[in-house]
């Protein structure tokens, strides 16, 4: 199948019916005010491609400045958000998630309906960021995630990972793993980050449910859960705690390591197989070993009793503008990200830079294909319709992070029960929704 079919099966992910068509140039700026465009970003793992970006859009555009706040990995975004915007220092570009945010921040929110790359956007991918039919938001890019592993430590150990696609095929995977620690030179098979409550309380617990809700949109008017797919989750979560990266030797102490822990100091440096998270790691790990970057890859996500070998694939983020600044801000604001996503050497950026999977049509070149290992892992993954959704986006306000993320942080210290968790999420999500 060629780059194209692939791209376009990748959009597909998002009930998506494509036709990929030449993308446009920036709509320029026409004005020669001064603006000052100030951008408070999540994604760290994009904060120098996004610099360099803003550097060339300023050479380009003498009037416009351009300051970038970058919060995320270890902090969580939405509180640094709401006390940005407390503080009178409003940005003028930021970010939201799935329909939850559209609707809190709404009051601040620019109507993007009219911008040209709104036509460009793979169908289903704006439909999180929609307010009564009118779009609020831009997307990031497309993004999967899964158990990323060594593929040079697997072929060591003898395993074919393309054969793992349940979770009794991951069990006894990680098993042999775990036989052979030592001479694999692992200090142990996992490193769960349990003090990064959006992986367990959003990313983990989607696995879950994505097979009991259909998309984000459906958890967003989602009156109550049932948790159909609890035990499952429990048995995910127990193989990573009991094959974990324990500091200090007892379970309590996953929760100690964070993000950083996890990729540049465990998985990057050999000392973990298989850790919990996305596409987004590349540049990372590419940074502490550009060999093991080019020998890594997705596993499946597999709960019993559901579609095998499957990963998450979604819209991370929209990027907003915002409506209380003047039209000349607004308008730049609205330029950079046309230009960003839409011009030829914004496009390239996006994907060699930022190494983002597009979710906008006109990256057909073959200068503008997914080159990592990671990437390519998404499209394969697309191409075999072995994906599910991202519904964590919308889970109420706060609910996945700071209810449920933080309540399996106390089983993992065993200071909660699984049955106790369970009903406190059913709970708490029916309060929210009232």
């Amino acid at each position: 199948m060629n780059r194209i079919k692939k791209l376009t099966a990748l959009a597909c992910v998002l009930a998506i019916t494509t036709g990929l068509v030449v993308g446009c140039g920036s709509s320029g700026s026409s004005s020669d005010k001064k603006v000052t465009l100030d951008i408070f970003q999540f994604k760290v793992e994009a904060k120098d491609a996004l610099d360099k970006a803003a550097k060339e859009y300023m050479n380009e555009h003498k009037n416009v400045t351009i300051h970038i706040d970058t919060v995320g990995g270890g902090q969580d975004y939405n509180p640094a958000l709401k006390a940005k915007f407390a503080s009178g220092k409003e940005p003028a570009l930021y970010n939201i998630g799935g329909p939850q945010d559209a609707q809190d921040w709404k009051s601040k929110l620019e109507d993007l309906s009219d911008q040209p790359w709104v036509s460009k956007a793979y169908d289903g991918t704006l439909d999180p960021a929609k307010v009564n039919g009118k779009v609020y938001g831009m997307p990031f890019d497309l993004e999967g995630y899964g158990f990323v592993y060594n593929k040079n430590i697997f072929k060591k150990a003898g395993i074919d990972a393309d054969s793992i696609k349940t979770y009794a095929d991951l069990e006894k995977a990680v098993q042999t793993l775990d036989s052979k620690k030592k001479d694999l030179g692992l200090e142990a098979v996992f490193a769960l980050p349990g003090k990064e409550t959006w992986v367990t309380g959003l990313h983990l617990s989607n696995v879950a449910f994505s097979n009991e809700l259909k998309d984000g949109v459906t958890a967003f008017n989602a009156k109550t859960i049932d948790f159909k797919y609890a035990d499952g989750l429990k048995k995910l979560l127990d193989l990573q705690i009991q094959y974990g990266i324990k500091p200090d030797g007892t379970n309590k102490s996953i929760n100690s390591v964070d993000y950083s822990t996890q990729v540049e100091q465990k998985f990057s440096l050999g000392k973990a197989a298989i850790i919990q998270q996305g596409n987004w790691i590349y540049g990372t790990v590419e940074g502490v070993d550009k060999n093991l970057a080019q020998n890594i890859g997705f596993l499946p996500m597999p709960i019993d009793g559901v579609k095998e070998g499957s990963i998450p694939v979604g819209v991370p983020m929209y990027w907003a503008v915002n409506s209380s600044k003047d039209a000349d801000t607004k308008k730049a604001a609205k330029d950079f990200l046309n230009w960003l996503y839409t011009s030829d050497k914004g496009k390239d950026m996006i994907v060699h830079d930022f190494k983002f999977i597009p979710a906008l049509k006109g990256y057909d070149g073959d200068n503008l294909q997914p080159a990592d290992p990671l990437a390519k892992d998404i499209v394969k993954y697309s191409n075999a319709g072995k994906t599910m959704p991202w519904v964590f986006m919308g889970y109420p306000t706060g609910w996945g992070q700071n209810k449920l993320g933080t309540d399996i942080q106390k089983y993992i210290g065993g200071e909660m029960t699984w049955d106790k968790l369970v009903q406190d999420s059913k709970d708490t999500w029916a309060a929210a929704r009232k």
